[in-house]
């Protein structure tokens, strides 16, 4: 049940890292520390998971077809 690529799982585990340096040592009102921290949680466990609810939801699959030989 997997519906996030490779190139897909790179960009969001990047992504989740920076907001998670963002949060820690950038930002400074706590509300936006916890967004940052909810938004980096979200990206980095769709990578690790290779699933995407909101993938899911859309229908949306950017694994790469595995062709039978």
């Amino acid at each position: 049940m997997n519906n996030v690529g490779e190139q897909d799982k790179k960009v969001r585990f990047t992504f989740g890292v920076v907001a998670l340096l963002i949060g820690l040592f950038i930002a400074g009102a706590i509300w936006l520390k916890v967004v940052l921290f909810v938004v980096a949680g979200a990206a980095i466990g769709t990578a690790l998971l290779n699933f995407c609810p909101a993938y899911k939801l859309l229908g949306i699959n950017t694994c790469a077809i595995k062709s039978k030989d």
